[in-house]
């Protein structure tokens, strides 16, 4: 038994002895844990309410294009590229003043827009989609070199079907027949059922003026 509490006693001491010498370097871990801990937290906070912040602007420029208020809806667009870079409510707000400046017959201008959602979108989908929306306008231009360009940034299976059709739409114009119908068929393929009649129309519109150009 005293051999017992000896061991006792003598474990005791060691443990006080170790926390003498080891016990300001533990509080000062704990301490370290602590402020990272609370560091971490307040970090996602703050990214929560700037993407809260983001989005209720971003619903603001929404409201003010429908109520037709154009230059407020800007104004706060401008607000959202120049404070909230870093988030996707402002490539959606570049990309809609795009669809207003090309409403107006601003092309130049909707193209930069979309130049701008596109450098800035963190997802690759919608980097994709300004690409596609890109191609559309330089088409309607009659730039259709350029739209071609813009088709051929997008990545493989992005937005396929409406993409080879636009993409027929672009050969067409620069008088590639043959490959406009390579890329039609390929956009009704992709597009299966939900494929609409325009395409096969489009189909039918080269073979026809194939027959008559023979």
């Amino acid at each position: 038994m005293a051999f017992e509490e000896y061991d006792e006693f003598e474990q005791s001491e060691r443990v006080q002895q170790w926390l003498r010498q080891n016990g300001l370097s533990i509080v000062v871990g704990i301490a370290i844990g602590l402020v990272g801990i609370f560091g971490w937290q307040q970090w996602n906070k703050h990214k929560a309410d700037h993407q809260s912040e983001a989005a209720n602007l971003y619903q603001q420029v929404q409201d003010a294009a429908a109520a037709g208020k154009a230059d407020s809806a800007d104004s706060l667009t401008e607000q959202l590229l120049k404070d909230y870079t870093d988030t996707s409510y402002a490539a959606f707000a570049a990309a809609d003043r795009a669809q207003r400046q090309v409403q107006a017959k601003q092309f130049d201008k909707a193209i930069e827009s979309l130049g701008w959602a596109e450098s800035h979108a963190g997802d690759a989908n919608l980097k994709a989609l300004m690409q596609l929306r890109t191609a559309r306008i330089l088409l309607a231009e009659g730039k259709g070199a350029d739209a071609l360009t813009a088709l051929d940034r997008m990545p493989p299976k992005s937005y396929d079907g409406v993409a080879q059709e636009l993409r027929g739409d672009v050969l067409v114009k620069l008088g590639r027949p043959d490959e406009a119908r390579k890329a039609y068929e390929a956009a009704k393929a992709a597009l299966g059922e939900n494929a609409p009649q325009s395409v096969q129309m489009k189909i039918d519109d080269l073979a026809v003026a194939g027959k008559q150009g023979a």
